[in-house]
């Protein structure tokens, strides 16, 4: 399911103070536009982003976070399919473990900011907020130096229930150069994560194996809800953002899932080949008003359905968790 909620209210005047950001006074926004018209593509093409970059949900047995990493890798190399990753510093902190994750998941590949500890929004003042992005960029800089890590994407998709906080933190954003990944396609892989490492954990073979069946059945479903969903805004499609996780299962899946993708005729591109398309234009420019998501502008559509979330064909929660 889509969590983000998009508000599009906006206040006259907010000023944010914060210890760790530039002094800013903020200015009104201009009103948010229309959906924007914009081009279809012939082919439909996606753009790989893995959240929680180095720790997700539980693992199998005798498996590291660093194990994982490598899987994950590799199977997007294998593909060469380009990924682009969003790092919680916090947990890179913890252990070896994770930070050799971390490490070895930005020499492959791109990385960006997820906030300190996966913060959410809407549980922080505007400062305390904007201290969690910042306390995460030195050591994005380390790790990658000559990359681009000024991506930001919102952990919960959260972006402020309150219009001022949201155009603060949009403002300060923009003020500190970054671009917001959006999300335009997610299958919930995030839950599978500790279905899987409970039945991991009691060797439950024919369990897993019905986690497999429906997770694939997640990717196709909510690859051809979000074409329909483009389609009934947009009218036609657009390149997508996809939503996964740095998770065991994820690991496990990827190969399977790229292969899915490619069989329903995607083709995979970068996150900043993706969004640089109109779609995007509010996510690639904070200090603008924000537009509301494609699937709120699917709500709001009295021609067509909006978004339908799939449920699960397994009890995600109950599968494997009989004493």
């Amino acid at each position: 399911m889509i969590r983000r909620v998009a508000s599009v209210a906006l206040i006259a005047l907010v000023a944010v103070l914060a210890a760790c950001a530039p002094v800013l006074t903020l200015t009104p926004a201009p009103a948010p536009a229309p959906a924007p018209a914009v081009p279809s593509i012939e082919q439909p093409v996606i753009a790989v982003t893995v959240d929680d970059i180095p720790e997700h949900g539980g693992m199998a047995p005798g498996e590291t976070r660093l194990d994982l990493t490598r899987r994950l890798v590799a199977a997007l190399e294998a593909e060469g399919v380009p990924a682009y990753g969003f790092v919680n510093g916090g947990p890179a902190q913890a252990n070896r473990d994770d930070m050799a994750a971390l490490e070895y998941w930005a020499g492959a590949f791109p990385i960006g900011n997820h906030t300190w500890t996966h913060a959410n929004v809407n549980e922080l003042s505007p400062e305390d907020y904007i201290k969690e992005i910042a306390r995460g960029e030195p050591l994005l800089e380390k790790l990658s130096p000559a990359g681009d890590w000024h991506w930001f994407r919102y952990p919960w998709l959260e972006e402020g229930d309150d219009p001022a906080k949201r155009l603060a933190i949009r403002q300060v954003l923009a003020s500190r150069g970054y671009r917001i990944a959006a999300v335009t396609m997610d299958f919930d892989d995030w839950k599978y994560a500790d279905a899987y490492a409970r039945c991991a954990v009691k060797g439950d073979g024919s369990a897993i194996s019905r986690l497999e069946d429906d997770w694939l059945d997640a990717v196709r479903y909510n690859a051809e809800e979000s074409r329909r969903v483009a389609k009934s805004v947009y009218g036609g499609d657009i390149p997508y953002v996809l939503l996964t996780h740095i998770g065991s299962f994820d690991a496990r899946m990827f190969p399977r899932t790229l292969a899915l993708y490619r069989e329903m005729g995607f083709r995979f591109v970068s996150l900043d080949e993706a969004q640089n398309h109109p779609a995007y234009a509010s996510d690639n420019d904070p200090a603008a008003a924000p537009q509301p998501t494609m699937f709120a502008m699917a709500q709001q559509a009295v021609d067509s359905p909006p978004y339908t979330e799939r449920v699960p064909n397994v009890d995600l929660a109950g599968i494997c968790n009989q004493r």
